[in-house]
């Protein structure tokens, strides 16, 4: 799975799987644009990932805004000269009663976890276009509806994480004549800083690894594998697929 010569755009890339993917990604051997809402602790992953001998640059934006999310690509490109790979990771999960939901909280979580993978993808795919070449993986979430799971308190969430799902099917369809191929992931549960409030909820806790037949959390590195795989040419004739890294879950 070498990814020598090739650039990728990650998002949400400060910390946790974003972060685990800038690392896993860049020893692969790609050039990596760190972008997350924070220069600061963009930076420091950039750091991390030249002490390991790679190559990257930082980028803080708002995933949700289109003229900052086009001067990220713009950014990948004079820096680089292309973009290969997108890792659509960016998003925030916030649990809330259905009922004492308010528009604001809705329209936040949908802007940055769906609107946000639509404009990166978009601004991503222009530029794959043009070289008839590419890979969009999106990280989707096991609590999407239909095709996963419904959870209490996150019906924005689980609405974004199902958009996603459907997006992700669809951009294969219509981008498969540019050789862009795009695949999403479905984490179940991930030990990573947004699963804190859960890590540190006993009776939370002991919920899920009683769904999950693994009897653990799983690491931010089993997502980045995942992703390297997609993102490398041993996944070649995948696209339009989920692949559902979640120690079991949906299995029960």
């Amino acid at each position: 799975m070498d990814l020598k010569g090739k650039v990728a755009i990650i998002t949400g890339a400060k910390g946790g799987m974003g972060k685990a993917d800038a690392l896993l990604l860049s020893k692969a051997g790609a050039k990596i644009v760190v972008a997350d809402i924070s220069r600061e602790e963009c930076e420091k992953v950039v750091d991390e990932i030249k002490k390991q001998g790679g190559e990257a640059v930082a980028f803080k934006f708002d995933v949700s805004k289109e003229a900052e999310v086009e001067a990220m690509v713009k950014k990948a490109v004079d820096e680089f000269g292309k973009v290969d790979i997108l890792v659509n990771n960016a998003g925030i999960c916030q649990f809330k009663p259905f009922l004492e939901m308010t528009e604001e909280d809705w329209d936040k979580t949908l802007d940055i976890n769906l609107k946000g993978y639509f404009l990166c993808a978009k601004a991503c795919a222009k530029e794959m276009a043009k070289q008839k070449s590419g890979v969009i993986v999106n990280i989707a979430s096991i609590v999407m509806g239909q095709i996963g799971k419904g959870m209490v308190g996150l019906s924005h969430y689980s609405a974004s994480k199902g958009g996603i799902a459907a997006l992700t099917k669809t951009l294969a369809l219509e981008l498969a004549p540019y050789n862009i191929r795009v695949n999403a992931i479905a984490p179940g549960a991930i030990d990573t800083p947004m699963a804190s409030s859960t890590k540190t909820d006993p009776k939370a806790m002991e919920g899920i690894m009683a769904m999950v037949p693994l009897h653990r959390m799983g690491k931010a590195e089993e997502i980045a594998n995942t992703v390297l795989f997609l993102a490398s040419d041993a996944s070649s004739y995948i696209t339009g697929t989920i692949v559902v890294v979640d120690g079991g879950w949906l299995a029960g």
